[in-house]
């Protein structure tokens, strides 16, 4: 396995339908995220506190979906960055972190860009896997995010998909 590649970067891009205040406390409190990013979420909005996202909260701990994942900065209404894992189905790196920083910008008339990028990536066959899977579960998540302000949250008993790009 080799170093962390700096080089390879998973970035995602889109406009919201919601002041930059809206879409901030929707990506830093428990209540936001499970509008559109997980059913049950444990957030605390302070370095080093936790942003773990729980896809599957009645799985075994550690297979419940982001675990034991921190906040690694943050600029209020501005950026957050926080730490990231794989899934449990790819063993050898989900103990590896990388990290997240989603940025938001007021684009005026109600609406904000949202700017997510992934970083912290190895070279490895696993780790190729684990990217290509985040490539499309960050749209997933964003489409999500737009979804929740232009038609309302997420009902996670079926969830919405947005369709390929």
């Amino acid at each position: 396995m080799g170093g962390t590649s700096l080089d390879r970067v998973i970035r995602k891009h889109l406009i919201v339908s919601a002041a930059a205040r809206e879409v901030w406390t929707t990506w830093t409190t428990r209540e936001g995220v499970r509008t559109f990013f997980a059913p049950e979420a444990n957030v605390d909005l302070r370095i080093g506190g936790p942003y773990e996202m729980l896809f599957d909260a009645d799985a075994p701990v550690g297979s419940q979906g982001g675990e034991g994942l921190r906040i690694l900065s943050y600029l209020p209404q501005e950026m957050l960055s926080f730490e990231w894992n794989a899934p449990a189905a790819y063993p050898a790196v989900r103990q590896e972190k990388t990290w997240v920083i989603v940025q938001l910008q007021p684009l005026g008339a109600g609406s904000t860009g949202v700017a997510l990028t992934h970083l912290g990536w190895q070279k490895s066959r696993e780790w190729d896997q684990v990217y290509d899977y985040f490539v499309r579960a960050w749209e997933v998540v964003l489409g999500r995010l737009q979804y929740r302000f232009s038609v309302g949250p997420i009902d996670w008993s079926d969830p919405y998909r947005p369709p390929r790009a």
